[in-house]
């Protein structure tokens, strides 16, 4: 059998996992009838049918998938191994974050940053998901969570503090209830159903049922915006709407909670000249904020 090339394999492996020959051949920065041409050539070179071709795309044949299985996860090394050998600039730095964390807390402050080193090149990625650092060519993060992640570096920012919120419309419809007394106003059901520790925390009677139940924090927070209930909203993504008026805390009880924002990165990033600089200014950052939040809010909290 003739020599196979590396190149030729790589556009299978591709091709197998996107199932789609366009987005394979977007990808590789070549033409559908290119990439076409190369998956053929590898066939005729296997005397083997890799895929069987119909209207909604390619489908592995039993021997594409034997093929796969033996070489892709070889390409997946290969990929994680030159991560660390990508041409990165000492001055360039790509940083994840959730997309609340990024436009709410992170974005704002971030002119400061710049403005004191105007040398620096920013990539921001705003994503729910956590940055696989082995694969993705990402600096650092700022993560939400109790700061135990496997395989990076993971420095405390500061805590989190939950608040009831309500929009103006429903404070309005809901005049004259006491804003101390929970259980008459429609609550928003929130994904990690803080409002059982809310109630243990402080008494009161819960309701019987949420108006609605929310899996996601940026999808809850919007049904507060709109007025369909008070949601136990987190401050670092809260409080910039609460300070422009468009949500109110109700009564003057905050909660601390177990989670709280990290700056994570890998250890091959310690030497990046980027990181260093953005650590240095998010840990001031990062401070200040705490100080101004515990000020608003810690003398009136109940310890957990």
């Amino acid at each position: 059998m003739p020599r196979i090339s590396l190149d030729l394999l790589q556009q299978f492996v591709s091709a197998a996992r996107l199932g789609n020959l366009s987005r394979a051949a977007e990808q590789a920065n070549l033409t559908v009838s290119a990439l076409s041409h190369q998956i053929r050539q590898l066939e005729q070179r296997l005397e083997r049918r890799l895929f069987d071709r119909g209207p909604r795309g390619v489908q592995l044949t039993a021997e594409g998938r034997r093929l796969l299985e033996a070489v892709g996860h070889h390409f997946e090394g290969l990929d994680r191994a030159m991560t660390t050998y990508r041409c990165r600039r000492e001055e360039a730095l790509t940083l994840s974050a959730s997309p609340g964390v990024m436009s709410s807390w992170l974005v704002p402050r971030l002119a400061r940053l710049v403005a004191a080193h105007p040398e620096l090149e920013l990539n921001l990625q705003s994503s729910a998901l956590l940055v696989d650092f082995e694969r993705d060519a990402v600096d650092a993060a700022v993560r939400y969570g109790r700061g135990v992640w496997d395989g990076v570096e993971s420095e405390h920012l500061f805590g989190e503090w939950i608040a009831p919120v309500a929009s103006t419309a429903l404070l309005e419809r809901m005049r004259g209830t006491d804003p101390d007394d929970l259980g008459a106003w429609p609550l928003l059901g929130d994904p990690g159903n803080r409002w059982r520790d809310w109630f243990e925390q402080f008494g009161g009677t819960p309701p019987r049922r949420y108006v609605a139940q929310f899996d996601t924090t940026d999808a809850l927070q919007r049904g507060a915006l709109e007025g369909m209930g008070v949601a136990l909203g987190r401050m670092v993504t809260a409080r910039p709407l609460v300070e422009a008026g468009l949500l109110h805390v109700l009564g003057e009880r905050y909660m601390p909670i177990t989670e709280a924002y990290y700056l994570v990165y890998p250890p091959r990033s310690l030497e990046h000249e980027g990181l260093r600089i953005f650590r240095d200014w998010i840990r001031c950052e990062a401070e200040a904020y705490a100080r101004g939040l515990a000020d608003a809010a810690g003398r009136r909290a109940v310890a957990g």
